[in-house]
């Protein structure tokens, strides 16, 4: 197989090295990503500066730009033909819930979805015990599955790994998002130079943790796989917007 690799941490992040050493054993990689962190940079392309391509020491490329601008340029201009998968990770905290609507991390491989490359995005539910070795292997387990065995249709699966040893697993299961509650209020402080800045508060606690979430999965110490999807349509609020509309 040939992977093309990303994330949202950027090419020197730890995550992404353990990654990429451990799909280099069963796959050709290449790996493209942010020339810095960019975490939360959510599915945003760069349209007001051209983006630069360079290869650091280690053989990684980066871009001074976004994840979804790295998969975006990788796979449109920069590789010969299309890769058979892209994976973004390792990231270095949990992609649950309504996480995923912000995640740099999963719109890396968002955008291999849409460009039609079946996509996966792994993060490391981190408690600072740095266990990527442990994602890393079931990286490649789902890798070398997807390879002998092909899912039907479009994928794109957002896999949360419990920061634990390998063999502290308890399974893996197949989830859905669960939610949380609204983030914590922004933090108002001062700069040196006596101006009032603002730091993005926390997010919110878990509300929707229950059976079947990726929240209680990762409580469980089982992997979370969560298939994703783009269309936002709500469909059950059609008839309603249009009754409002005065269209029926």
């Amino acid at each position: 197989m040939r992977i093309l690799l990303s994330n949202d941490d950027g090419y020197f992040a730890p995550g992404l090295a353990c990654l990429a050493e451990a799909l280099s054993v069963v796959a050709d990689i290449i790996v493209v990503a942010p020339e810095r962190d960019r975490s939360g940079a959510s599915n945003s392309l760069t349209l007001d500066r051209p983006l630069h391509l360079r290869k650091s020491h280690n053989g990684f490329y980066y871009v001074n730009g976004t994840p979804t601008d790295c998969v975006h340029l990788a796979v449109t201009g920069m590789l010969d033909t299309l890769p058979d998968m892209v994976v973004s990770g390792i990231n270095d905290g949990a992609n649950m819930g309504d996480d995923t609507v912000y995640s740099g991390t999963v719109a890396a491989a968002t955008e291999g979805f849409l460009l039609g490359v079946p996509s996966l995005a792994i993060s490391l539910a981190s408690l600072s015990a740095g266990n990527f070795a442990t994602a890393a292997r079931i990286a490649t387990e789902m890798v070398q599955r997807f390879e002998g065995d092909k899912l039907h249709g479009p994928v794109l699966l957002n896999v949360n790994v419990p920061d634990v040893p390998y063999d502290e697993l308890q399974g893996i299961e197949v989830t859905r998002l669960g939610r949380r509650h609204k983030a914590e209020a922004v933090v108002k402080s001062q700069s040196p130079r006596g101006e009032t800045v603002y730091w993005v508060g926390a997010a919110g606690p878990a509300q929707d943790a229950g059976e079947g979430t990726d929240f209680l999965a990762i409580e469980r110490n089982r992997v979370s796989v969560t298939p994703l999807q783009i269309d936002l349509t709500r469909y059950g609020q059609l008839d309603a917007v249009k009754q409002w509309l005065k269209l029926q």
